[in-house]
């Protein structure tokens, strides 16, 4: 019987916590197998400064309200980029591993995630430790995987946010009738540095296509020029048009900031997409009255707990029990994955990938599902992403009329090695 350590890293979702609810669960249904179930605060930075919360001394009420707590308030996230060249920063994972004889380490979040976690097996394996990694999918992108999406149809976390947009669109839908006659076209820029699954799902606002929507995407390489144009023909046909942009779609100089791991920050940088394309539009002129406006929404993308997909949550906290099956029947190296079973009604399995090739992974929006304008997405995207986002809403506990949250004790176990500042930091004088 060995301890397990939870983390989590990288951009949260509204259903990150009912995977860490299922590894809680799973592990305790293999009292044989696993110990106590540790969470490293704040991902991987949790490791080295060896601040690990015993979720095994939790209020269990507090543990069950983890499957309708969105974000990462719970446990903490991270951006740390633990780096090839890094081998002060494993050395300390390994040995705090060791420290607290831990046996299996279960890691969620995107293709960055599933780079270090499949960095931490091959320097137990090297160094001869007894240690599963065992990586568990999460990413409101949907870009974990192969193009083909047989490594794994979805992530969870990209249903919620998906069913986020499309009642977003409804509501804009609502507010741009109301007022285009001086506010005709109106600009909302949707996450995605670079993959365009999230913007798309604005689609299954209006499957019937009676909105006068526009959906641009990373990987249709609009130019302004052509965008522009799409936006007349549209207001000349319908009088008004709603634009759904993604972050990423390419327009110029944002004056984007970077993270750790080279990824742009748009929440933090100079410029907006849509301020950029608001801008372009009012100074070309539109081909009717009134002026161009935008709209940012903020993390609710990824957060917004009352619209959270009740497919989403299950598959969530489903995929983190299977990932607890996984490292104790197969061992290190993997992550667990979701499948689509063929048929006319929707319904998964649980499979596993190689860690090695989820951490190599970006899955881009296929072009096959990309209209021939290129301003829109096809039936057969509406097809695959519709029982994402399921029926119903999910029965989120409620306190003095609003949502209750799990409210974790984040008190760390004892510490056992002496302080440790992750190489980053040294290096940056931090």
């Amino acid at each position: 019987m060995r301890n397990v350590v939870v983390a989590q890293s990288g951009g949260p979702t509204a259903v990150i916590n009912a995977s860490l609810l299922g590894v809680i669960h799973a592990c305790r249904s293999m009292p044989d197998r696993f110990g106590r179930v540790f969470a490293a605060q704040h991902g991987i930075e949790g490791f080295l400064s060896e601040t690990l919360l015993d979720l095994s001394l939790q209020d269990e009420a507090e543990l069950e309200l983890l499957r309708t707590t969105p974000a990462a308030g719970a446990i903490g996230t991270c951006r740390y980029k633990l780096r090839p060249e890094a081998t002060e920063d494993l050395d300390r994972i390994l040995a705090v591993l060791a420290a607290h004889e831990v046996g299996a380490f279960f890691y969620i979040g995107g293709n960055d995630s599933m780079d270090t976690a499949q960095r931490v097996s091959d320097a137990a394996r090297d160094r001869g430790l007894d240690l599963v990694c065992t990586g568990i999918p999460k990413t409101i992108d949907n870009d974990l995987g192969d193009d083909e999406r047989v490594l794994i149809d979805h992530t969870p976390g990209y249903g919620s946010a998906a069913r986020y947009w499309a009642s977003l669109v409804l509501g804009l839908d609502e507010e741009n009738r109301g007022s285009f006659p001086s506010d005709p076209v109106l600009v909302v820029q949707a996450m995605g540095r670079r993959i365009g699954y999230l913007a798309a799902a604005a689609r299954l606002a209006d499957p019937d296509r009676t909105m006068p929507l526009l959906i641009l995407l990373p990987e249709a390489n609009l130019s302004l020029e052509e965008i522009g144009e799409a936006v007349d023909r549209r207001l000349r046909r319908s009088g008004r048009v709603i634009v759904v942009a993604s972050e990423g779609i390419g327009i110029g100089d944002l004056g984007a900031r970077r993270d750790a791991f080279g990824h742009a920050a748009f929440g933090s940088s100079r410029g907006s997409v849509a301020q950029a394309l608001v801008n372009v539009l009012n100074e070309r002129g539109l081909p009717v009255r009134g002026a161009a406006r935008g709209q940012i929404p903020g993390t609710d993308q990824r957060h917004a707990i009352l619209c959270a997909s009740p497919v989403d949550l299950e598959e969530a906290y489903e995929v983190g029990r299977h990932a607890v099956k996984i490292a104790a029947r197969a061992g290190t190296g993997y992550m667990a994955t979701i499948t689509r079973v063929p048929g006319p009604a929707y319904r998964v399995a649980y499979a596993q990938a190689p860690l090695a090739r989820m951490a190599a992974s970006e899955r881009r929006f296929p072009r096959e599902w990309i209209s021939e304008d290129r301003c829109d997405v096809t039936e057969a995207f509406v097809a695959y992403a519709r029982p994402l986002i399921g029926e119903g809403y999910p029965r989120i506990p409620l306190e003095r009329g609003l949502p209750r949250f799990a409210r974790l004790r984040h008190e760390s176990v004892r510490k056992r090695l002496p302080a440790y500042t992750p190489q980053a930091y040294r290096e940056a004088g931090r």
